[in-house]
Formats: C-alpha cells, sequence, structure tokens
C-alpha cells in the first residue's frame, strides 16, 4: 500500500521505525502489523505502536512503565509481547532506533525458536513411526 494511502499515525510510526531499516506495514485485525525482513516486530493499534518483547528487551519496558498491548475475548484478557514504545520514540527517530532494533531482535529470536522447536519435534528421515505390530 502506497505510504500517502495509510493512516497518518501508520506513516508516521514507519518513518519513525525507519531509522532501523526498511519496514513495511500490512492491515490485520483492525489494526497494523509491522514488518522487517518479512518478520511482524511491531502491532499499530488504536493509535499507539507496540514492539515486540521478550525476556531480553522486557526489562527496558517495564524500566520506562510501559505496558503491553492487551486483547480482549469472550474468555478474557489476553496480552500480547508487544509492548507500548516509549512516547519520546515517538518523536525522534534516533531515540527510536535501539527500540525498533530490540523488537526486530526479539522477533528474530522467537521465530529461531519456533524454528528449532520444529525440527526436534520432526520425525528423522527413516524414522516414521507407523501403526503396525511386528
Amino acid at each position: 500500500m502506497p505510504q500517502a494511502e495509510l493512516p497518518d499515525f501508520v506513516a508516521h510510526c514507519i518513518e519513525m521505525l525507519d531509522a532501523a531499516g526498511p519496514v513495511r506495514v500490512r492491515r490485520m485485525f483492525g489494526g497494523w502489523g509491522v514488518y522487517a525482513r518479512e518478520r511482524m516486530f511491531g502491532l499499530i493499534a488504536d493509535e499507539t505502536l507496540y514492539l515486540k518483547a521478550d525476556d531480553a528487551n522486557r526489562p527496558g519496558f517495564e524500566a520506562e512503565g510501559l505496558g503491553p498491548f492487551v486483547y480482549e475475548t469472550r474468555e478474557g484478557s489476553f496480552r500480547m509481547s508487544y509492548w507500548q514504545a516509549p512516547p519520546e520514540a515517538m518523536e525522534d527517530r534516533h531515540t527510536m532506533r535501539p527500540w525498533a532494533l530490540g523488537a526486530i531482535a526479539a522477533a528474530d529470536r522467537a521465530a529461531a525458536a519456533k524454528a528449532a522447536k520444529q525440527r526436534k519435534n520432526k520425525p528423522k528421515a527413516g524414522t516414521a513411526k507407523s501403526g503396525a505390530k511386528d
């Protein structure tokens, strides 16, 4: 989607996040997913930017007093691994850069962990289980 067609806040987020490298957005669930190298590292919802967080970078968000993205369903509240970007980072690309790089790194770690889990659970060639008994 051309940037001219994006809502102003989404275009602003892209401008701030571009300090960490090229990013793109995609509409999803009433908000926007933010991607770098085909990995989602950000979420835009209700005029708020949230960045991917894990054990490595979450303490920075907590130290700033920022909170996670929470959504409601009939079953209750669900907290996601995306945390609100610091307000000062929303106004300065250089301040945003380390936050964005940290979120991209968290997305990379999550993808690596998922791939490792899939490799671990994948049967090795020639060891497929069958239902037949000897």
